[in-house]
């Protein structure tokens, strides 16, 4: 076998390798007399079928095996002996293509090779970290925000009218060109104006209504409306308003902190101020790594395999096309054109994702099975009452794993590269941090 180099441009291989005939059938011998003694044949004893009947039964499959084999090996010595590491899966091509038993094979073998990457001092990278403070404000805030959403009705006085923000309970009946529709009718339902919870221009003609009077409403269905039968319809429901209550917010106390699953108002308090101070803290880490990434650009500068940086660009401009294009769901569109603006996102990209996967294979910085059980339970949870199939199915896929692995990886490099940094605390406010964050939407 004959390995020729005939590319190196950058990062760009090429190399012909030469597999004589003589190499491969004694390749083939060698597997058949290895497998003789375990194959039986009709008019022969197990063990005993003559060579030249295993070659006309198995020699084209056992040949093809041998190739892939001889081929893979002439691979993998290549990528030991010369070190290179390939971006992609190499583009392995027979060029022969009236080969015949017997024959010499020639292969093509080509690829982008992945940079020599050198990681910058990183205590030369200086930080802000953002830190805010939780304070006894924030608390009562968030405490005034969960007592809203244990808000309570209790009727208002005889004869008041009915205002926004308002509970009516009410019974109705809809109909499109006089005739009742299935769905359109309901009893003692109580509804809240406002809400939006039916559809437009609904529950605005109940504001002022009182208990016990009738309410002629009349709506059209929105063109997209679920029901074919109903979009675009003008509709009248029949009101009958039962009862008119008004909202009365939830008491700040030792009962109010039982029904969010904490034992006092005190260690309700305590819960919200870990929760808030780990909100703040994602946050400043959030606003912390783009600066890093940002100075890290700066410190990094290397060749980057073409076609890696071809295929983020294509990502990065498929997923801003749907990005403004929400009502296309699927991929059944034009073909969408690459700019300057996505290769230069694309190349960060690239450049930083090869960067911290080699500061994270230097240091054997690896996800652990309890981290990827951990995120696999996080996400589980998107699917209540699915979890099971979920799991089977994360079990099965392998770029599905990968894709759960990679953030949790970088974080944890992250994480090292912050530890060596000159990180200095800046302490701010909430409304500061939030801006902080607003800004990396922009950017």
């Amino acid at each position: 076998m004959q390995v020729t180099e005939t590319l190196n441009e950058g990062l760009k291989r090429g190399y012909s390798i030469s597999i004589t005939g003589k190499e491969l059938t004694d390749k083939v011998d060698a597997k058949l007399r290895e497998a003789q003694p375990t194959i039986e044949m009709k008019g022969f004893r197990k063990g005993k079928v003559p060579m030249a009947m295993l070659k006309k039964q198995h020699g084209d499959s056992v040949m093809g095996e041998a190739m892939q084999e001889t081929v893979d090996g002439a691979m993998n010595e290549h990528f030991e002996t010369s070190g290179d590491r390939p971006a992609m899966k190499p583009d392995v091509q027979m060029t022969n293509s009236e080969w015949k038993p017997g024959d010499d094979v020639e292969v093509t073998l080509s690829y982008e090779c992945l940079p020599e990457v050198a990681a910058p001092d990183f205590g030369k990278v200086k930080l802000e970290r953002l830190v805010v403070k939780t304070d006894d404000a924030d608390v009562d805030e968030a405490l005034e925000n969960l007592a809203g959403t244990a808000t309570s009705f209790e009727d208002r006085k005889k004869g008041s009218k009915a205002k926004d923000g308002d509970q009516v309970v009410i019974n109705f009946l809809g109909k499109v060109d006089d005739v009742a529709f299935e769905g359109g009718a309901g009893e003692d339902y109580p509804l809240v104006l406002g809400s939006n919870s039916f559809i437009p221009g609904f529950e605005e003609q109940l504001v002022g209504a009182k208990a016990g009077e009738d309410v002629v409403v009349n709506v059209k269905f929105p063109d997209e409306y679920g029901a074919e039968n109903l979009a675009g319809k003008d509709a009248v429901f029949e009101c009958t308003v039962n009862e008119v209550k008004k909202p009365v917010a939830a008491a700040i106390d030792d009962e109010l902190a039982k029904k969010f699953g904490a034992e006092s108002l005190d260690d309700l308090k305590s819960q919200i101020s870990e929760r808030l101070g780990a909100e703040y803290g994602n946050a400043a880490r959030m606003v912390m790594k783009r600066a890093m990434m940002d100075e890290l650009d700066k410190l990094v500068d290397f060749d980057l395999p073409p076609t890696l940086v071809e295929q983020e660009a294509g990502q990065i401009a498929h997923q801003l096309w749907h990005e403004d294009n929400p009502e296309v769901q699927g991929h059944d569109h034009p073909e969408i054109e690459t700019t300057e603006e996505h290769t230069k996102l694309a190349t960060r990209r690239v450049r930083l994702g090869l960067l911290l996967a080699e500061v994270g294979k230097i240091q054997e910085i690896n996800v652990t099975e309890q981290e990827m059980q951990q995120a696999a339970m996080q996400q589980a949870q998107q699917y209540p009452g699915q979890e099971r199939e979920f799991f089977e199915f994360l079990g099965k896929n392998e770029q599905m794993q990968q894709q759960m692995r990679a953030p949790i990886f970088e974080d944890k490099v992250i994480d090292y590269i912050a530890e060596l940094a000159d990180v200095t605390d800046k302490e701010v406010s909430k409304d500061e941090l939030q801006k902080a964050v607003e800004g990396l939407e922009t950017e």
